[in-house]
């Protein structure tokens, strides 16, 4: 845990000073609670990885649409793995899909999370007032009420329904499997973090139906 801590000390000072800034900010409005720092950083960041996300989902959906030809080719050099590698290589760049661009957006957000979780684990709050949130005692500590947990289940669940292809096995399994596990691993992290990642769920489904809808309208 140290050697992750002193690895990520940078973006853990940045993360406290941007904190402590939208705390200063937010407090000349009478909201005066870290919390309310935290949801307006999870946008901030949101907003700066758009362009990322629509890749994201660009290459999700073309990958969706390349899954029968994939089948295919996996099941005639399925004796021959060299080439079905050689063939799917080439069906990707015949499509002009990288199939690493879904990941994108994924790789940025752990070093951000990561520096979240110890930037909030060694904050010094200037004020009780500031370390609570609503139910929460503290940003610092798990919920005790596990409710930012269960919603981070639902809101991950959700927005992996949203990019999925319902009709491919495995993604149903990932689509069950992965919110749950991520339900399981908040209970214990910061309320803080999984505050954030709770908002930039909600950011991302958003988003998504806002797309959904102009996709309708056009």
């Amino acid at each position: 845990m140290e050697f992750f801590s002193n690895l990520l000390s940078p973006i853990e000072n940045l993360l406290q000073f941007v904190l402590g800034g939208l705390y200063d900010f937010n407090s000349m409005f009478g909201l005066v609670s870290y919390g309310y720092a935290i949801i307006l950083l999870t946008i901030i960041v949101k907003f700066l990885l758009y362009p990322l996300t629509v890749k994201q989902v660009k290459s999700m959906k073309a990958m969706q649409e390349l899954s029968p030809k994939l089948k295919k080719l996996q099941e005639k050099y399925k004796d021959n793995p060299q080439m079905m590698q050689q063939k799917v290589a080439a069906l990707y760049k015949e499509a002009g899909v990288n199939p690493l661009a879904g990941c994108l957006p994924l790789l940025v957000q752990m070093p951000i999370l990561m520096g979240m979780y110890y930037s909030l684990y060694n904050l010094e709050y200037p004020s009780a007032d500031a370390a609570q949130f609503l139910w929460l005692p503290s940003l610092s500590e798990s919920d005790p009420y596990y409710i930012l947990p269960i919603l981070n289940v639902l809101t991950t669940f959700y927005q992996t329904r949203q990019t999925s292809d319902m009709s491919n096995p495995q993604m149903k399994m990932m689509m069950l499997v992965m919110p749950l596990f991520i339900g399981f691993i908040s209970l214990n992290f910061p309320s803080g973090l999984v505050l954030y990642w709770v908002v930039m769920n909600l950011c991302q489904i958003l988003q998504q139906i806002g797309r959904a809808s102009c996709r309708e309208r056009g």
